[in-house]
């Protein structure tokens, strides 16, 4: 009996904690109707459903970015930032996460960069999303060309060569801020930061208000917009 109960305990332990963790993963920030929307084509980007995730094919012949979505964020939620920056000059590539968060698939950008035929890559995401990008930049530096941040930080130094974008919010209440300043000392010397007056931390992606966030004075599109103006105006050429 006692063998019994010595054999039973772990597994009841290791069912418990499965159970939790399916319960973590299972309460997350879904995408909104207006994501939804972004999903479809126009005359600009062609959207298509790939292995990977989502495709946002625009009129760049050249330069793409593979996105990795916010931890426990709907990955379509980025449909409409992604859908903009393509319009506007830059493929993307929008990667869906095992359990929607990107530490179980940091190396998901070598699918998908095997998938496209592209002479320019940037890796890049939203919150854990940019932190596990920046760890595969960190990396893989002599295949990218950049790294591009949405409050998000990197935590281990980057190829000299790269270009660093970093993007963030002036009313983001969730992003730690010591860590981002001591995450500079990690950028090559191509680094170029951004602090969007009025904009918070959920709003680069559309699913709703984020638990200890703060409360954005400008809409999600005016805050997307100037991230996708930021961004282009500092990739390489």
């Amino acid at each position: 009996m006692r063998k019994r109960l010595k054999l039973l305990i772990p597994l009841l332990l290791l069912a418990a904690l499965v159970l939790v963790f399916f319960v973590y993963t299972g309460d997350y920030y879904r995408a909104d109707e207006t994501a939804l929307a972004a999903l479809t084509s126009d005359d600009a980007v062609t959207v298509s459903r790939t292995s990977y995730g989502w495709f946002f094919d625009g009129p760049s012949e050249d330069a793409a970015l593979v996105f990795y979505p916010g931890g426990k964020v709907e990955e379509t939620a980025y449909a409409p930032l992604l859908h903009r920056l393509a319009a506007e000059g830059m493929d993307a590539c929008l990667v869906k996460m095992p359990f929607r968060l990107a530490v179980f698939g940091v190396n998901r950008a070598d699918d998908v960069m095997r998938a496209h035929a592209c002479s320019r890559w940037y890796v890049g995401g939203h919150s854990l999303g940019g932190a596990m990008a920046a760890s595969y930049a960190a990396s893989h530096g002599g295949s990218l060309s950049g790294l591009i941040l949405c409050a998000a930080y990197p935590t281990k130094a980057l190829d000299a060569d790269l270009t660093e974008i970093s993007i963030f919010g002036s009313e983001d209440g969730v992003l730690n801020r010591e860590k981002t300043a001591a995450g500079r000392a990690y950028a090559p010397e191509d680094f170029h930061e951004l602090v969007i007056p009025g904009g918070n931390h959920a709003q680069f992606g559309d699913y709703g208000p984020q638990e200890g966030d703060g409360e954005a004075s400008i809409s999600p599109e005016r805050q997307q917009g100037d991230a996708v103006e930021f961004i282009l105006g500092h990739v390489k050429p």
